[in-house]
């Protein structure tokens, strides 16, 4: 006869529980969003997203070594305008706020790994994700014609000193368009994270106003995808990847776990990241400012499903407060 099996003992110890744990959260895994707005000895605060800002060049030195201080590898950045066109043409200027930040980060933190968004909606006057045609009778994305300002815009970027570009537009045939574009450009070596499989999300509103780039008319489901959709997300995945993406990204991530891991499933040699939008971090931080959860436990506990699910690395604004508490520091 076998003894009874008895799981319980297994978790009748801390130590016991952590030398037997399955998935384990590191400051490691994280990324962390930055946004960088123009001017000079400025920042802002973004009411959606408590302790979050939008900062001047500038002031982006000590905000950098605190994070590379924590153990965070890398961030991703973000860029607020002074001007902005119907083409967002300011998003390829050599002199721009992401393009300026890069340097000012490198500089700063030579350790910290500095990835950038490349998209469009922060930097057009309309807030869509490339340039506007008409198509019976409502203005839409011209797919073909925003390609090759996504190229310019990431040469830019490249040529700045960006580690790696993660373009976020959903356009069909950015990646092969980049990745040609950049190895023309003599950056072969720099990667490419694809925002791959990014749904049509009522979670991104306070990065709207955190990148101030809501759109003015329509919405972008035309170029995302319906959150109803998990197969699709396979096969824009798989586009990608022939096109010569080297990483992936889910987004978001707490309402699509089941989409983090039949991509890992589908591809498990491929680096995947997914990203803990904004919404999902406000959402965290108003119930525990209300006192009806404990910020630290459900934030980490959302994180670890995260990883528990497949990701590899984790975009995410509570990066900085999950490395604290990872720490033991409260």
């Amino acid at each position: 006869m076998f003894p009874q099996i008895r799981l319980r003992r297994l978790r009748s110890h801390p130590r016991l529980r952590e030398m037997v744990r399955e998935t384990n959260l590191a400051p490691s895994d994280f990324i962390l969003p930055l946004f960088i707005r123009h001017g000079t000895d400025t920042e802002v605060p973004i009411q959606s997203m408590p302790g979050h800002s939008q900062w001047t060049v500038d002031r982006l030195t000590k905000e950098a070594r605190e994070i590379e201080s924590l153990g965070i590898p890398a961030v991703i950045l973000f860029g607020i305008p002074d001007e902005k066109d119907a083409v967002g043409s300011s998003s390829w200027d050599e002199h721009g706020v992401v393009q300026q930040a890069i340097h000012a980060i490198r500089e700063a933190a030579p350790t910290l790994y500095v990835i950038t968004d490349v998209c469009f909606c922060e930097f057009t006057d309309h807030g869509h994700c490339g340039v506007l045609h008409e198509v019976n009778g409502t203005q839409d994305v011209d797919n073909d014609a925003t390609l090759p300002n996504l190229v310019k815009q990431a040469v830019s970027h490249a040529r700045a000193g960006a580690h790696m570009i993660a373009p976020s537009g959903m356009m069909d045939g950015m990646i092969g368009a980049l990745r040609e574009g950049l190895d023309a450009a003599g950056f072969t070596h720099v990667p490419i994270m694809s925002y791959a499989a990014k749904y049509a999300s009522g979670f991104y509103g306070p990065f709207r106003e955190a990148a101030e780039s809501t759109p003015q008319f329509g919405d972008r489901r035309t170029y995302q995808m319906d959150p109803a959709n998990g197969a699709e997300a396979l096969r824009e995945v798989a586009l990608d990847l022939a096109e010569g993406a080297d990483l992936l990204m889910v987004k978001p991530a707490l309402s699509y776990l089941d989409i983090i891991r039949r991509v890992k499933a589908a591809h498990p040699d491929v680096p995947l990241a997914a990203y803990n939008v904004s919404g999902e971090f406000a959402m965290v931080k108003a119930a525990a400012r209300n006192g009806w959860i404990d910020e630290q436990r459900v934030a980490l506990e959302i994180l670890t499903s995260i990883k528990r699910a497949g990701a590899d690395l984790i975009l995410t604004y509570h990066a900085k407060d999950a490395a604290r508490w990872l720490a033991g520091e409260s």
